[in-house]
């Protein structure tokens, strides 16, 4: 009997040791990317044996780990399936946290000693630790993450920010979370004051008449467009004068460092991070009635077929002849009646720009091919001061904003060839081919949402076909927003690679360097080349290149992050104002339990239950009426946030 139970024993040791074993074998290392829905999948790292694919990790299987983790994760059993299409890939679970991707994160504390993170792809809510630090419920505090947690990550206080609610608070939380750096210090801005221009051998066109076109609201006057005459009646010259920043912020100074620190303005509703020293950006702004040191390219244009046949590019000095804006351009272009500050020669040229910009586009359209996206951007206006959120704004492109992209877009193109031409490294924008998986997933859910099918957008004749074939109704806005998700993110890259939205290569950023460190960057390199100077190398770029797309990204979060919160807080404010609260909407998803509506005008989603939809019908009289679909417009109330 004894000797039967020590056999006994041994084989469930035995087997202990093999599904142990089995497990190990199981295990593998990767990072974690999450989403705002709990559920994360780990991109196994380099090396990894037998294992490409992503592994999908169910919510309850997170554990501790956070969006950027490096984790080790045990694979699952293989799920069962019974049909082809119904396969799904690997699954598995977080055992261990290998390294922290972050150490810092900014969330609201709830009560019980939750914190409630700001980013939606950390857990929904983290345990505090130790002291508050005098913090209360409802406010936004800066925080340490735990360095590895058991089954839930904890936090420790690092400093109070301030009231969840106060708008300058709720900036001042969105700067901290995502590394923001704070405007220059008094300090700063007077020394920016005694920053004198470098010398170069420069061109004179205060003769000729340049004119700055912005929005109404413009701080800075960066650009600056002139119409000449060609060599021939077949031609005619567009200058395009960009504020020579470079002439005033040499390489390895101290504002170019502190410059590429930010490396780029950041905008939040309310408040401008600008990338240098408000002082220095007035003094290199192209100014009124003074002349302005620049750097122009100036563009010999085909009349006829708009073809940008040669450029030449050169440091100048230029003298604008007036400042004037896109809605009194827009206005001009639209009825033909100019402002009564507007002389004639200034009518004729502005028309002459119009005529020319149009031939390029077109020309671009045959040749390069470019995507056309028109998507409206909806701003928030507040008052910071006063703590008040002014409005919503709609902004579309209009023809006298792409009357100025179309020039910035031909001197980009014509700096970056001239690069290349001459064999001085730069920074390029690179735009990669999107994923064929996600062009095909797009193109299922035309199909299945809207009827409409797409052929292969791999495609850029079918793609640019489908784009044209949209209806211009409250579903193009929709269709355009899911196709951008299907894109690749645009980045910067130290290789003249293909642009894939534009259609072009040798594509660099020249026109904003009072707000774009890449754009100075390439200004640099041009002003050393043109003074006999040496460059900064290929190697050096590569590193800014990589650096500057990191901060544009978090940039652009910060911006998304401060717009939402600030939206929900005007329609907050509306709801409880008793104010009638219609929207237009168009159902982007379906469920069980209701819709899910993309709100036109605000940028905003909301969820429609089942008992709005269907209010007083029975199940049989709902089958009878027909059921909401992907695609169907709706008129909606906010009823709650």
């Amino acid at each position: 009997m004894r000797k039967e139970r020590k056999k006994h024993l041994r084989r469930l040791v035995e087997r202990r040791q093999v599904r142990r074993q089995a497990r190990q074998e199981r295990r593998l290392e990767g990072v974690l990317k999450m989403t705002a829905s709990g559920f994360g999948f780990v991109a196994p790292t380099a090396g990894t044996d037998g294992q490409s694919e992503e592994i999908f990790i169910p919510a309850r299987f997170v554990n501790s780990a956070v969006d950027g983790d490096l984790v080790e994760v045990e694979l699952l059993p293989e799920r069962k399936f019974y049909d082809e299409r119904d396969r799904r890939g690997p699954s598995g679970r977080i055992v261990a946290v290998l390294k922290r991707n972050r150490a810092e994160f900014v969330g609201e504390l709830l009560s019980g000693n939750r914190i409630q993170p700001m980013d939606r792809r950390l857990p929904e809510e983290i345990f505090l630790h130790g002291p508050r630090k005098g913090a209360k419920k409802g406010d936004w505090l800066k925080l340490s993450l735990d360095e590895v947690g058991d089954r839930t990550a904890g936090a420790t206080v690092k400093t109070v920010i301030g009231k969840v609610g106060c708008i300058s608070s709720d900036l001042d939380a969105v700067m901290a979370e995502y590394d923001l750096l704070p405007p220059y210090s008094e300090e700063e801005e007077q020394q920016a004051l005694e920053v004198e221009a470098r010398e170069i051998a420069r061109t004179d066109l205060t003769g000729i008449r340049s004119y700055a076109i912005d929005p109404v609201d413009a701080k800075d006057y960066d650009d600056a467009l002139s119409i000449l005459p060609g060599a021939d009646e077949r031609t005619i010259v567009a200058a395009v004068h960009i504020s020579d920043v470079a002439a005033f912020i040499a390489p390895k100074s101290r504002f170019d460092r502190a410059a590429g620190r930010r490396a780029f303005s950041t905008y939040l509703p309310g408040r401008t991070l600008p990338m240098l020293p408000k002082a220095l950006t007035a003094k290199i702004s192209l100014g009124g009635s003074a002349s302005s040191l620049a750097h122009t390219v100036l563009l010999t244009v085909d009349k006829a077929t708009g073809q940008v046949l040669s450029s030449r590019r050169a440091h100048s000095r230029i003298k604008l002849c007036a400042r004037l804006n896109y809605d009194d351009v827009q206005t001009f272009f639209d009825t033909g009646h100019a402002p009564e500050s507007w002389d004639e020669l200034w009518q004729a040229d502005l028309s002459a720009l119009r005529q020319t910009a149009q031939k390029m586009r077109e020309y671009r359209a045959k040749t390069e091919k470019f995507l056309d996206l028109p998507l409206p951007e909806i701003s928030v206006q507040c008052d910071v001061e006063q703590n008040q959120i002014l409005g919503l704004q709609v902004k579309k492109q209009r023809e006298a904003e792409q009357l100025v992209e179309e020039y910035m877009l031909a001197a980009n193109s014509a700096v970056g060839a001239e690069l290349l031409a001459d064999s001085v490294a730069g920074i390029f924008r690179v735009h990669p081919d999107p994923e064929p998986e996600k062009l095909l997933e797009f193109s299922e859910q035309m199909e299945q949402s809207f009827g409409m099918v797409t052929g292969d957008l791999t495609s850029r004749k079918n793609l640019l076909k489908f784009l044209a074939s949209l209806p211009d109704d409250a579903k193009k806005p929709l269709i355009l927003n899911q196709l951008l998700r299907s894109l690749t993110r645009a980045g910067y890259g130290i290789k003249a690679q293909w642009h894939y939205a534009l259609g072009k290569t040798a594509y660099c950023h020249f026109t904003s360097p009072i707000r774009r460190y890449p754009d100075l960057v390439v200004h640099q390199q041009l002003w050393n080349f043109d003074a006999k100077v040496r460059t900064r190398s290929g190697a050096t770029l590569e590193k800014l290149a990589a650096y500057c797309c990191e901060r544009e990204e978090k940039a652009d979060a910060a911006y998304f992050a401060a717009t939402d919160r600030l939206k929900l807080r005007y329609l907050s404010e509306q709801l409880d104002s008793g104010a009638e609260n219609f929207y237009e909407g168009v159902i982007v998803r379906t469920t069980a339990s209701g819709a899910q509506v993309e709100l036109l005008g605000l940028g905003l989603y909301g969820f429609v239950p089942n008992e709005q939809l269907y209010r007083g019908l029975r199940r049989r009289d709902r089958e009878r009426s027909g059921a909401y679909k992907v695609g169907d417009c709706l008129y909606v109330r906010l009823a709650r946030i």
